[in-house]
């Protein structure tokens, strides 16, 4: 079996023949009953690879999906227009650095689209290329944005940077609230739950996943999946380490099970980068 450690390309995972947890069920009851969504986990749980997944729907790769919970719903498969950023990329040490970022991502989703406004604030850009995508194509746009919290969290123990960047991020996404009309689908993560009073204030219709009990398996394995891809794994780690696969359950779940996100979730998840890493190891 191809552990994917580190890989969170969900196209890359697939056609190259890595293991995959489905997690396609909680991915469509996103779509199908709602739009705009925020998740909050911890590093290395996924958090990416569900925004590639996303990604590889909307761009209409049904074959990447052959096999899946997802393939088999009522869908048409189309392109949708997708402006995906990804804040995980750059080191935030001074606001110029923010402010390329998301000029880079404009400016690039503004030649795609045909709207060029460099002389906007990045909000009013960000609805224009939104509006322009919408009339270029004919579908309401999918927006992507991954670590939305970035730039905050290194400017910790700077002030003036953090409200520079909270002013700059702020102004940013609330261009998704005023260009309603346009979106198919918001989905934003990060490593810390927003605040009422943070980035997000002027977009309160965000539906927040983190800590409901409809989607604690969305990133993660349960105990379940553990069970379920990896029953074989487990048996070969426990013989290389002289233990019965009963044990070997026990350990693993002693190590990296534990992370509850629902009050009313019983059962915990595991860390998938830690799991994956030890049943490729076979330590």
């Amino acid at each position: 079996m191809k552990y994917p450690i580190g890989i969170q390309n969900f196209e890359k995972l697939r056609r190259e023949g890595y293991v995959y947890v489905d997690k396609t069920p909680w991915m469509w009851k996103m779509i199908s009953e709602g739009c705009y969504y925020f998740l909050s986990r911890p590093r290395r749980f996924g958090k990416s690879l569900m925004v590639s997944t996303l990604e590889a729907f909307f761009s209409g790769k049904r074959e990447l999906f052959k096999g899946l919970y997802v393939d088999t719903v009522e869908w048409d498969w189309q392109q949708y227009p997708i402006l995906h950023l990804d804040l995980n990329t750059n080191k935030y040490d001074n606001a110029e650095v923010l402010d390329k970022k998301l000029d880079d991502s404009l400016s690039i989703w503004e030649n795609l689209y045909g709207e060029s406004r460099p002389d906007l604030p990045f909000g009013m850009r960000f609805e224009k290329v939104m509006e322009a995508a919408f009339k270029k194509t004919g579908r309401q746009v999918v927006v992507l944005v991954d670590e939305y919290d970035k730039p905050m969290l290194q400017a910790i123990g700077n002030d003036e940077l953090q409200a520079e960047y909270r002013s700059t991020l702020k102004a940013f996404y609330g261009a998704l609230k005023s260009s309603d009309r346009y979106i198919k689908l918001a989905f934003l993560t990060g490593v810390t739950k927003f605040g009422k009073v943070s980035v997000f204030s002027d977009l309160n219709n965000l539906f927040d996943l983190s800590l409901d009990h409809r989607y604690t398996g969305i990133c993660g394995i349960s105990e379940q999946e553990l069970h379920e891809y990896f029953d074989n794994d487990v048996n070969a780690l426990a013989a290389a380490n002289n233990m019965t696969k009963e044990d070997c359950y026990e350990r693993l779940r002693y190590d990296f099970d534990g992370y509850h996100f629902s009050r009313f979730s019983k059962e915990g998840m595991y860390n998938p980068f830690s799991v994956l890493n030890t049943l490729s190891s076979q330590v």
